[in-house]
């Protein structure tokens, strides 16, 4: 790579041509629209019912996606060097905020979890936020530390040390499905970055270990973690949940019940529009539906490796392992939820990304995306600079 490449893909201008990834944004737009429609239909019965509003949890998500595209907007337009340069104090904010979220006053507590923040006419996660500051660290960590990251363990040592301490915040919450998600991510960037296998193996391990520990020496985890191998045996209690949600994708067949026909969302599946909308999805859309779905979250996924790649080719680190870590969150985290609707994988409280009602949850994504399609953009006018180069 040239250095007239390189200067020009970070330089603080803005470029006269913008390059977009049509596949992503259309997949993106995909997932979307189908999220509010599912929204809407799944919480439209609750919404009427305790607040007298049908559509409020959809104004609510439209809120959250248009703060999302704006934030989408101000990512793509501003230099990925800037965010690089920053790495250490958006570490710093990002252990502020899962502080905060902790002071009584401060952080706003439902459901016995205190992971909110109030913000004007919302409240905000700060876990959301947070991966991502967290994520863009790592990036830039590895992106100027590859060599002690090969060659030495405390390279592999001082990254994972912040992870574990930031999930350790988020267990405090209690947040233990941010917590998993967020150390898997970041161990998933680390693989990548070339840390060597026998480290990676041994403290992976040690990790595991330590959150596997956590969850059984927990009465309200373990009873999680073991309600899922067997949800019919208590289906009143503890595999309530997840027997309504494997009765509503039963119901659902081939093609589905139709849209708004779902008999699930009346009352019976708790979350019916946050954590299991993939299930009233599955009930009214069928198999069919599923197979779009994961289709176009399958298509997401693969445009953020691809664009990861493209930056990697172009001699950009921190781009590239920003757009992984993006591909390697949104893949895990649409693999838990759907796991977990399905009754594959035990409850953890993680949203369907794009889809699942939330609104600092989708703002921030969209946000992510934004800059994702600002690497995008760089990785491509530097490879085209640099295939001019060497034509001339």
């Amino acid at each position: 790579m040239s250095a007239a490449a390189m200067s020009f893909a970070r330089s603080n201008t803005r470029p006269r041509r913008f390059v977009f990834d049509q596949v992503l944004i259309l997949s993106v737009a995909g997932i979307v629209l189908l999220g509010l429609v599912m929204v809407t239909s799944a919480s439209i019965s609750i919404a009427d019912r305790q607040l007298q509003e049908p559509l409020h949890y959809l104004e609510r998500q439209v809120v959250g996606v248009v703060l999302g595209l704006i934030a989408g907007a101000f990512m793509m337009f501003i230099p990925t060097s800037v965010w690089e340069r920053l790495g250490v104090p958006l570490l710093l904010f990002a252990f502020l905020l899962l502080v905060v979220v902790l002071i009584p006053g401060l952080g706003h507590e439902v459901n016995g979890s205190r992971r909110w923040l109030r913000a004007g006419f919302m409240n905000f996660q700060a876990s959301e936020l947070t991966r991502v500051l967290l994520l863009t660290y790592l990036a830039s960590y590895v992106a100027r530390r590859q060599q002690e990251l090969k060659e030495e363990l405390r390279g592999f040592l001082k990254p994972l040390g912040l992870l574990m301490a930031a999930a350790a915040l988020l267990l405090l919450e209690p947040d233990f499905g941010a917590a998993t998600v967020l150390v898997a991510t970041g161990l998933g960037v680390l693989f990548l970055a070339g840390v060597k296998l026998r480290h990676f193996v041994a403290l992976v391990a040690l990790a595991a270990t330590g959150m596997a520990v956590i969850a059984v020496t927990s009465a309200y985890r373990l009873k999680r973690l073991t309600a899922f191998l067997d949800p019919f045996a208590d289906p009143f209690n503890s595999g309530f949940q997840l027997t309504q949600s494997l009765i509503a994708v039963g119901r659902g067949e081939l093609f589905g019940v139709g849209l708004g026909s779902s008999v699930q969302k009346l009352f019976y599946l708790p979350e019916a529009h946050t954590d299991f909308v993939f299930a009233i999805l599955a009930e009214e859309l069928g198999l069919v539906g599923v197979i779009v779905t994961l289709g176009l979250f399958m298509i997401l996924v693969w445009r953020a490796f691809r664009i990861s790649r493209l930056a990697a080719d172009a001699e950009l680190p921190f781009q590239a392992y920003c757009a992984a870590g993006f591909g390697i969150w949104l893949g895990l985290q649409t693999f838990i939820n759907v796991g977990v609707n399905l009754g594959l994988l035990p409850t953890k409280g993680l949203t369907l990304p794009l889809m699942s009602f939330g609104g600092s949850s989708v703002l921030v994504t969209l946000g992510w995306l934004g800059l994702l399609l600002r690497i995008n953009h760089e990785a491509s006018v530097a490879g085209r600079l640099a295939v001019r180069k060497e034509r001339e």
